[in-house]
């Protein structure tokens, strides 16, 4: 593994349509840290995500992604899946006809089907459905289909429990969720913290970090980090907003002549 990271993005360029929104964006992640990116709307929170899952439509146009010590721009998100990435989505889209069961069994068989000992589905199933507190009757249910935002990120999370990925990117999971439905998952998350697993955590609110305590969090302003911190740098952002943190960066950078 180079340099101990788990995942190495360095110089990462991104552009659509003509416009640059990922401007040599750097972070390395090691195995067992928790790291939370956060900034405002549109600063490319969603994109970076995108990216490192290998979205087919973003296409990056500088820089290099490394997942332990590999370079994985060439992998397919099924490849990259099965390296152990795994991304939880803002919206998870719904599949009527298509039962959770069925769904997570087949997700289940495509990224750990060539585990040594053949593992099984149903039992880990059960173990992880009592673990996370998920009732039975989820898996008999369509793909998200009249599911509330808090039974959708459960799901995910549940998923993500079977798929035991390395590194988790949750983007915006607390997208949508009132106070309780919020403690469920961040509950569920932070059952699956250890220090073989890496976590992603992506938002643009403090509220998550109250419950899943990362070890750096991060600002995305100008298509690149623009300040790292401890957990402290989370609520300085709660107390005194965006605009605030990015004045006082910018008044203390050097003025070129």
């Amino acid at each position: 593994m180079t340099n101990n990271n788990l995942l190495s993005i360095n110089n990462l360029h991104f552009s659509t349509e003509g416009k640059e929104i990922i401007k040599g964006l750097s972070l390395n992640i090691k195995e067992g840290e928790v790291h939370a990116l956060m900034g405002k709307n549109g600063s490319g929170k969603t994109t970076l995500s995108n990216i490192l899952m290998g979205h087919p439509n973003y296409k990056i146009t500088g820089g290099t992604v490394q997942f332990d010590g590999e370079d994985i721009i060439p992998l397919r998100p099924d490849e990259r899946a099965k390296k152990g990435i795994f991304l939880a989505f803002q919206n998870p889209v719904t599949v009527p006809g298509v039962s959770v069961a069925n769904f997570l069994r087949n997700s289940f068989q495509a990224v750990r089907g060539n585990e040594p000992g053949k593992p099984n589905f149903r039992k880990i199933a059960r173990e992880k459905l009592k673990e996370l507190n998920v009732p039975e009757s989820f898996m008999n249910r369509y793909l998200n289909e009249d599911f509330s935002g808090g039974e959708k990120k459960r799901l995910e999370v549940l998923q993500m429990a079977l798929l035991n990925p390395r590194l988790m990117i949750l983007d915006e999971t607390d997208s949508g969720l009132d106070i309780d439905a919020l403690k469920t998952i961040a509950l569920g998350i932070t059952k699956m913290r250890s220090k073989s697993r890496a976590i992603l955590l992506i938002t643009h609110y403090q509220r998550m970090l109250q419950y899943i305590k990362p070890d750096y969090v991060h600002i995305l302003a100008g298509g690149k980090i623009a300040r790292t911190g401890g957990y402290e740098l989370g609520m300085e952002l709660d107390e005194k907003g965006y605009e605030h943190i990015l004045k006082s960066l910018n008044s203390s950078m050097p003025k070129s002549n």
